[in-house]
């Protein structure tokens, strides 16, 4: 279990009780609605944690924790679409399904951006496709973290070029921080996520690096946004600016228990980790001769491709085109690592029995630099 950006390191077992009842935070969640089994507080206490991390003011935000990371994206966009209905969606080809999702969804023109060969955005390319644009307002999504190569996209640049572009305040920026948007604030030399920055709303997922055992994420917003999508809903006695109407009370409670049971300084020890863990992952590999790559603050391990179904599906990797990753997170050991490395090393050979072994060519997907290729390696 090595690509699934799933924090497994985590004991419920105190809170079983609580299974046991049908917890709904249906509706707006700082307006209690006429549904009495809620989860209100906890989920409150959690959004206001996330507030703080990212510099908003109580009384300037409004969230609520979603049933996914897709939501959050969904959420995140709609707000840029009802705030610049004309606009139009820019994200990098990198970006996760979810934001094409939406763009269809919402019946917004959405223009790609190509990225670079980490995965971060090509800002010179967003440059070009905005010149071709210039009288419609852009709706932008920002990557805190790619789903295959763990890229973040440059914030600053992004929008220093939106400004040069003569976008000012034409604009609205969507972060899609899945994973890495709760890593960040804890690297010392990663690029800052705040809303002191002309950005409209983040989002992350909960059960990724929190670790939980239902899917949930968090989304924040600005409050003065958040009011284009807020309804009255009578019979429930709330308002909604949700995109589902019933939401799962026990996540919450999951959330706010692992924040408060770890805190910052056990949140930061993770990160650290993860991100150590990787680079002996990485360095393991390259020492071994499989081409491997890392973006400085990702914890997303790419090398190639196994070419083996079997072994793929044994340790659950995600692959695309020549590429495979693995996502540490805080449950996976160096030991698993290092066994997961020994059984490629020892496998890789056999996949390749009868043509001969030659180390596949991965210099497009992560570089020449990275590819150990007899092409490229310079060794």
């Amino acid at each position: 279990f090595l690509w699934y950006p799933y924090n497994l390191d985590f004991d419920f077992s105190v809170m079983a009780q609580f299974q046991n009842f049908s917890i709904n935070n249906l509706g707006d969640p700082f307006i209690e609605s006429n549904y009495g089994v809620h989860s209100r507080q906890f989920e409150v206490a959690v959004l206001d944690w996330f507030a703080r991390l990212w510099d908003l003011q109580q009384d300037e935000y409004w969230g609520y924790i979603t049933n996914c990371g897709t939501e959050g994206n969904l959420h995140g966009l709609l707000v840029g679409r009802e705030l610049f209905p004309d606009g139009i969606i820019y994200a990098s080809c990198e970006s996760h399904y979810s934001v094409f999702k939406a763009a269809r969804m919402y019946r917004v023109e959405c223009v790609e951006i190509d990225t670079l060969v980490s995965g971060e955005m090509n800002c010179a390319d967003f440059k070009s496709k905005l010149s071709q644009n210039p009288g419609r307002p852009a709706i932008v999504n920002v990557n805190i973290g790619t789903t295959v190569k763990g890229a973040i996209d440059d914030l600053d640049r992004i929008i220093r070029t939106l400004e040069k572009c003569g976008f000012r305040d034409r604009f609205y920026i969507h972060c899609d921080g899945a994973l890495a948007g709760l890593m960040m604030p804890f690297i010392k030399q990663a690029p800052k996520v705040t809303f002191k920055k002309p950005i409209g709303s983040v989002s992350v997922s909960g059960h990724k690096f929190m670790g939980c055992p239902v899917p949930c994420g968090v989304v924040i917003t600005r409050l003065e946004h958040v009011k284009v999508l807020s309804t009255d809903i009578e019979y429930l006695s709330s308002r909604d600016a949700t995109i589902m109407g019933s939401r799962n009370g026990h996540a919450p409670m999951f959330l706010w228990y692992t924040l408060n049971k770890k805190g910052y300084r056990g949140i930061r020890k993770e990160v650290q980790k993860c991100l150590r863990n990787a680079h002996h992952l990485a360095n393991r590999l390259r020492e071994a001769g499989v081409s491997a790559y890392l973006n400085e603050l990702s914890s997303t391990v790419v090398f190639e491709r196994p070419h083996d179904e079997a072994f793929v599906h044994k340790w659950q990797l995600a692959c695309e085109g020549s590429i495979a990753h693995v996502v540490v997170m805080p449950n996976v050991s160096v030991e698993k690592l290092n066994n997961f490395v020994e059984e490629l090393i020892g496998e890789r050979p056999r996949w390749h029995e009868g043509g001969g072994f030659r180390v596949p060519c991965v210099a497009k997907d992560i570089g020449q630099e990275n590819c150990l290729c007899g092409v490229h390696d310079k060794k």
